[in-house]
């Protein structure tokens, strides 16, 4: 069930996005929880963070956020993890594909997505999902535990 995400799931996003198999591929690095409190509080405020739970658990969650103007038949995803348990499970590709199927009924026809280029697993499955290459952008991320700049990779779905 995917549904907007709220303050009461502070603790299980927390927990999955702290992961160590997640953490290094999202946007922060790993902190406590009174200091993700902010970023949490940033996330719901959004209206655009969504959990998804399997057996009444979070297991997965995603930022999906359309875009503006003359590139309003976009959107983006961002955010995006599941529970390393839940590997090989199926439930990313679910994921994926409740996304887009909600994104055509609206009437988007391109979802994009930006990951890291040392992340081959991700790179695999969503080229897997149908999205394609489309740039990269270099030196774009850096790991406060690491001393090298990573490169971004765009990638797209047309819908």
């Amino acid at each position: 069930m995917h549904r907007l995400a709220t303050l009461d799931d502070l603790q299980a996003v927390y927990a999955l996005y702290m992961h160590e198999e997640v953490v290094p591929y999202l946007g922060h690095d790993p902190m406590p929880l009174a200091e993700f409190r902010a970023i949490m509080d940033e996330l719901v405020a959004s209206r655009s963070f969504y959990v998804v739970e399997r057996d009444g658990q979070v297991r997965g969650f995603y930022r999906l956020s359309r875009h503006a103007g003359r590139a309003r038949h976009g959107a983006y995803l961002g955010t995006f993890a599941v529970a390393p348990s839940e590997r090989g499970t199926g439930l990313a590709a679910s994921i994926i594909g409740d996304v887009v199927s909600r994104l055509r009924r609206d009437g988007v026809r391109r979802l994009e997505l930006m990951l890291e280029a040392d992340n081959p697993r991700a790179l695999r499955f969503y080229e897997k999902q149908g999205f394609e290459f489309e740039g990269r952008l270099r030196n774009a991320y850096r790991r406060s535990d690491q001393d090298h700049d990573v490169d971004e990779l765009l990638m797209a779905r047309l819908l």
